[in-house]
């Protein structure tokens, strides 16, 4: 089962508003945290953004809420959830990667992944993942973006590591 898929413009735009939105929230160097974000602000796009909960020693990647429409792109309910339970193997493996890095660096993560594994080759989904951090420092929570597209060459995003 996969969510809906996407056109790569419309993609590319709502991810850029997400993204608009959380720098929007910014203050310098400092990070927003949960207690910022307006779910009115993010109204259009609640069916495609998570919140994924940071645990540490050792470091854990929960899925605290997923909107409906990533309940298609994973088959499944992932509320609740560890990275782990929701992805297995190689894909696992990058997911905990990359948000890792998200956490680390305490800068946005932007990618496109092949939905190949799953016999889907001519898919891709199309990822933001932003920090969050309740005082402005540690993060401790990520903002997910995800839409299901169909592969092309590239994506240009216009986003970069702040």
């Amino acid at each position: 089962m996969l969510a809906q898929v996407a056109a790569p413009a419309s993609a590319v735009r709502a991810l850029e508003e997400v993204f608009a939105y959380w720098a929007s929230l910014r203050s310098g160097t400092r990070l927003p945290g949960r207690a910022d974000l307006d779910p009115h602000g993010l109204k259009r796009h609640l069916p495609t953004v998570s919140l994924i909960d940071v645990g540490r020693t050792p470091v854990s990647f929960r899925v605290r809420l997923a909107g409906t429409a990533l309940y298609g792109l994973h088959g499944r309910e992932t509320t609740g959830l560890e990275i782990e339970q929701i992805h297995q193997g190689d894909e696992a493996v990058y997911w905990r990667g990359e948000l890792e890095q998200v956490v680390e660096r305490r800068q946005p993560g932007v990618g496109r992944r092949s939905l190949a594994a799953r016999d889907t080759g001519a898919l891709s989904v199309l990822w933001l993942r932003l920090p969050l951090a309740s005082d402005g420092e540690t993060v401790d929570m990520i903002l997910g973006f995800d839409a299901v597209v169909g592969n092309t060459r590239s994506f240009d995003t216009g986003i970069r590591a702040a």
